[in-house]
């Protein structure tokens, strides 16, 4: 079915989201090259979603986070967010994603939380560390909390998830993850993944894709770097006494091997 499936979406097509049969789909999955700006284009993206789901509700923050905390206080949505970030090995594992997501639903809903304080109180009141996978059985258990509202489950640059070491790898686990999550089947919990299309994370996750598009490869995407780059170099003080013949060597040559970045 169409609402159990990821969507890869390019930028011009999320302005066509309300005639792409959005209230059908519940997972998606963004995949661009580094640099492309899929963290702005999540942004776009969320804010589209919500106007969506959400006509009545009026979003004023100039920022999607301030947006997502609205919806947080107005009880119509619980939005989890969590960044693979390169530069943070405390945030590169399927624990730091589980522990994330586990403290955010308990820190907003009561039922939710009653979930892990009882696991809190299995583990001896953290004497003992649960293992990943009764972390995961937990926010299986909160996820099928029955009566709640919509769940926003956001998973941002996957890509910056080692995959070098391990067996299985970080990276590896974290897609199990993602999967398993897919797999729960729930009407109201929608997923959106961002990625740079690397093999392995194509490999496990496009097989559930409806539409894959990649922003790198789109038109607008390519003529918006290459009038950045004709702006720079025209407006650059530096520049300014280069010969035009070298500041038309250097648009070309830029907007030829920018690579969708």
């Amino acid at each position: 079915m169409e609402s159990e499936r990821f969507h890869v979406i390019s930028l011009r097509q999320a302005y066509d989201f309300p005639t792409i049969g959005l209230s059908a789909i519940t997972h998606h999955l963004f995949y661009f090259t580094a640099g492309s700006g899929k963290s702005v284009l999540w942004c776009v993206i969320s804010r589209l979603l919500l106007e969506t789901w959400y006509l009545p509700y009026m979003l004023t923050s100039s920022k999607i986070v301030g947006d997502m905390e609205e919806l947080h206080e107005a009880g119509l949505a619980l939005v989890l967010y969590f960044y693979f970030d390169f530069n943070d090995t405390d945030k590169q594992s399927r624990r730091a994603l589980l522990s994330s997501f586990l403290d955010q639903l308990s820190a907003r809903s009561d039922p939710h939380c009653d979930l892990l304080s009882d696991l809190y109180l299995t583990y001896d009141r953290g004497a003992r560390q649960p293992n990943d996978d009764c972390l995961m059985q937990c926010l299986k258990d909160m996820l099928n909390i029955p009566g709640q509202g919509p769940v926003y489950m956001i998973m941002d640059a996957v890509d910056e998830c080692p995959n070098k070491l391990g067996m299985p790898s970080q990276r590896e686990e974290v897609l199990e993850t993602i999967k398993d999550l897919v797999g729960l089947r729930l009407p109201y919990l929608r997923i959106c993944v961002t990625s740079r299309p690397e093999v392995d994370i194509r490999t496990a996750l496009k097989p559930e894709a409806s539409h894959s598009v990649s922003l790198h490869d789109e038109d607008g995407q390519k003529q918006d770097i290459i009038n950045y780059i004709v702006y720079v170099v025209r407006h650059d003080k530096r520049m300014g006494s280069w010969r035009d013949e070298d500041r038309k060597y250097v648009i070309k040559t830029l907007s030829e091997q920018a690579n969708g970045m």
